[in-house]
């Protein structure tokens, strides 16, 4: 578990209270700020991010009340406790109504501070066990790079399991963001082909009128330009796997040649006549309609048929909100051991937070989202203020493409998979 200390912020005017209440607390293994007035308090809030706080119900200019609500309206989840030397039966009703955990006489009855402490303590490192166990079963439910208890999800794994053996062409469709690169990752992982290439060509990201010698390859001399004879990407993937993200983004002009290669395994360089071999499995991923897009025209039919032969579709994310919290709990700790943070999840508000979001960028915008929250935090959990400011930051273009865009498809990723 994270050592780090919880941190309770003390608010009173009265100087002696907060040197008494600052030396009890510490001794219960709390980080203390103390601070003499409700404005003072106010004012830092942002900067202490308090797990806690003990606040004297009657100060000048702003009071307990004021403070209280001020400090759960910034963090539902820290626990704060009132003071007050005018004890009564109304004001404990207003405290808990306000939001208060409790309320403590004064002057103080020294046990009963304690039991409030080791309390409001005790609250905390639950809520850190809790999150570590969350952490620990996200790795359960994970599936090569994906993440996922829901049933939907389970059924994708199932699928990838059964399929990745023997499908030759699979077609993997789903909105951006979702993860389509992971599960064509996975079949290649799973397959027979898992020790050769596994090939990306960012469809959307390669001039269309080099498209062809870039798959193909061209021989020199075929075109201006083309001083040595290249080997495009298919004979590259040779025994392996080409990733094709993006294939709605293929050229008509293109999609003949491609489905002969992917009907016959052969190639055509660019300005040959000579076909040659290329034993390649291919995986097409889109964000859109093909069926639709072959029925208009705007998409060859039989290269959709022959692409699609196994077709595998990933559920946004807020089709599987139960996810969330697992996804949330591995990219936190993801992000605490890059950036080396203590941070060992998020608070209960913020994981509701999280849960209700429409995710349009579905896994990588909340990947991004925890990113950003990690970066800004500096306590042990994350709160729903982190999160607030993380949701409300630009979306980075990379967020609206499926996969980081090459900037062009010969320096496509390949990766060897054992």
């Amino acid at each position: 578990m994270n050592d780090q200390l919880s941190r309770l912020l003390v608010v009173d005017d009265d100087p002696s209270v907060l040197v008494v209440v600052e030396r009890f607390a510490s001794q219960l293994e709390f980080e203390v700020i103390v601070r003499n007035s409700g404005r003072e308090a106010l004012a830092s809030l942002a900067e202490v991010k308090p797990d806690a706080a003990l606040v004297d119900l009657q100060m000048p200019e702003l009071g307990g009340i004021d403070v209280l609500k001020a400090i759960r309206a910034a963090d539902p989840d820290c626990q704060v406790i009132l003071m007050t030397g005018n004890a009564t039966i109304d004001t404990a009703i207003e405290a808990v109504k306000a939001g208060a955990l409790d309320y403590l006489s004064k002057p103080f009855d020294f046990e009963r501070l304690r039991d409030l402490l080791v309390t409001v303590r005790e609250g905390i490192r639950r809520r850190e066990r809790l999150l570590e166990v969350e952490a620990d079963l996200a790795k359960q439910f994970e599936f090569h790079g994906m993440i996922g208890r829901s049933p939907a999800m389970q059924e994708l794994f199932d699928s990838i399991r059964r399929f990745a053996p023997h499908a030759r062409t699979v077609l993997v469709t789903g909105e951006t963001g979702t993860g389509k690169e992971l599960v064509a990752k996975a079949i290649h992982a799973l397959g027979p082909r898992h020790a050769r290439r596994f090939i990306t060509v960012n469809c959307s990201a390669v001039v269309e009128n080099l498209f062809e010698s870039e798959l193909f390859g061209h021989v020199r001399g075929a075109f201006t330009g083309a001083a040595e004879t290249k080997v495009g990407l298919f004979e590259h993937a040779d025994g392996g796997t080409l990733f094709l993200d993006e294939a709605g983004e293929l050229p008509l002009s293109l999609q003949p040649k491609l489905l002969r290669a992917v009907e016959y395994g052969e190639v055509q360089r660019v300005g040959s006549l000579e076909s040659r071999k290329a034993d390649v499995r291919v995986i097409a991923a889109t964000n859109r309609d093909l069926r639709a897009e072959a029925g208009d025209g705007r998409f060859r039919p039989d290269l959709f048929y022959r692409l699609s032969i196994i077709e595998i579709h990933l559920p946004p994310l807020r089709e599987r909100p139960d996810d969330v919290s697992y996804l949330t709990a591995a990219f936190v700790r993801e992000f605490a051991e890059r950036l080396k943070r203590p941070i060992t999840g998020v608070t209960p508000a913020a994981e509701r937070l999280l849960q209700h979001a429409s995710w349009p960028g579905n896994v990588r915008e909340l990947r991004n989202v925890i990113e950003r929250a990690c970066i800004l935090g500096d306590g042990k959990i994350l709160s729903e203020r982190e999160f607030v400011s993380a949701m409300s930051a630009p979306r980075p273009i990379a967020e609206t493409a499926e996969v980081p865009a090459e900037h062009n498809a010969a320096r496509a990723d390949q990766h060897l998979l054992s």
